[in-house]
């Protein structure tokens, strides 16, 4: 089985909580859902349906299910290219160092024990993410340059042109293109680019987000008022184009 919960803010993070135990879906969609939006489902297999279709920000996983366990879920989810860079935290009474170091050698970035506080979770939560944008951005290391269209970033150079021209970029605007040139098509709401470029999230300062985002578009878009690589979503915030080839 699966289902949403309280999906009606868009400028919030996606969990997607798998767990068999219905009692636990409810005590951690109580726990999360006036922070954030929570999706779940009841076993193995439609979790890493829901995965595939909504793309969710993190993965609450339980470990102990019928079927197919946690371990099962998580290694399948990060050997699939649509869904390996969704993080994942198991959540279980498994409180074992071995049952840790199992989960973290399948790609989950956290662990956490029962009981836990909302405090704790949250906060490990947000931790966890912005390790995964940290993960993204460096990703495959071996690779130097980006290439979409006439756009090119080297990353080594931390350097950005067009047409072979340079374009100057400031730090923040160079992260900025970085994280969401690496996921074309993926939305991201302005608090999300608020929680992983500039490392902080209050109310009000969403708009920060936009005048970066204004700048960034005057230096690389043909017609900044129409552009063709950073995208408004609106009502959502920003993404970059999923419609350009390399």
């Amino acid at each position: 089985m699966t289902g949403e919960i309280k999906l009606n803010d868009k400028s919030r993070h996606t969990v997607l909580i798998v767990d068999d135990e219905t009692i636990n879906i409810k005590i951690l969609s109580d726990l999360l859902k006036d922070d954030m939006q929570v999706l779940f489902a009841t076993n193995g297999e439609d979790g890493i349906s829901t995965a595939h279709k909504s793309h969710p920000d993190l993965i609450l996983l339980d470990i102990m299910m019928p079927g197919m366990d946690g371990y099962e879920v998580c290694r399948r989810l990060k050997t699939n290219p649509k869904t390996k860079s969704i993080p994942v935290i198991f959540v279980t009474a498994m409180d074992h160092t071995q049952d840790q170091a199992a989960g973290l050698e399948l790609g989950a970035l956290d662990y956490i024990t029962k009981p836990f506080s909302i405090k704790e979770l949250v906060a490990r939560i947000n931790a966890v993410m912005r390790r995964a944008a940290s993960n993204v951005m460096a990703e495959e290391g071996s690779e130097r340059k980006i290439s979409k269209g006439e756009l090119e970033i080297d990353l080594e150079k931390q350097a950005v042109s067009i047409r072979g021209q340079e374009i100057p970029l400031t730090a923040t605007e160079f992260n900025l293109l970085t994280l969401l040139i690496r996921q074309p098509g993926r939305v991201y709401s302005r608090k999300q680019l608020l929680d992983i470029v500039w490392d902080y999230s209050f109310e009000g300062y969403e708009n920060t987000v936009n005048t970066h985002v204004n700048r960034l578009r005057s230096k690389i878009e043909k017609n900044p008022n129409n552009p063709e690589y950073v995208l408004t979503v609106w009502g959502v915030g920003y993404k970059f184009s999923d419609e350009i080839g390399v």
